[in-house]
């Protein structure tokens, strides 16, 4: 079973082509994934929470909607925020980014850095929800996440749930105003 195909699925549920088949329990050793949704102005806890993640021994991801910034929409990307983040927030953390303009060498070299450990935090594009698996990364900030579909931040959740045996955090940062980013 697998997660990719969810739209499909929704639809031929709602149109009853598809029977309900519900799955009360979680595979065995299997940690449910907390889900936040927090405004941009709670960034400096998530990074702190990040920071100290991986002072425990953790990894993060961080995931943006763009490659590189776009004069036609007001979005972080990946390529400016990867140089930031090494620099500015986490200058003592070994940074890396990961996104699908890179030629595959380019992309299995950082991938397999960050599953070694080489890496604290992988800053990518959705090029990792479909994929990964880096048991010791327990964390995944999502930005823009507004501007994801429902698969899509599934599949995101779905990479940082490798871990199987260890609590999961996915934090969706959202621009948008409190009302419509639920706190939780």
């Amino acid at each position: 079973m697998t997660a990719t195909p969810i739209p499909r699925t929704l639809a031929l549920t709602t149109y009853g082509d598809l029977d309900v088949s519900v799955m009360h329990e979680m595979p065995p050793g299997r940690q449910p994934i907390a889900t936040t949704a927090r405004p941009e102005s709670r960034r400096d806890e998530i990074y702190a929470f990040v920071r100290r993640e991986i002072e425990s021994g953790r990894q993060a991801y961080i995931v943006y909607p763009l490659i590189e910034e776009s004069a036609k929409v007001d979005l972080k990307a990946a390529t400016e925020m990867a140089d930031h983040l090494a620099q500015d927030v986490f200058p003592d953390l070994r940074v890396a980014l990961l996104h699908g303009r890179l030629k595959q060498d380019a992309k299995d070299r950082v991938m397999g850095a960050f599953v070694r450990g080489e890496f604290d935090i992988l800053v990518s594009t959705t090029v990792i929800e479909v994929g990964v698996d880096v048991p010791n990364a327990t964390v995944m900030v999502i930005e823009h996440a507004e501007r994801f579909g429902l698969s899509q931040l599934h599949q995101l959740r779905g990479a940082s749930a490798a871990a199987r045996t260890d609590r999961t955090v996915c934090s969706c940062i959202s621009t948008r105003s409190p009302s419509r980013a639920r706190n939780g």
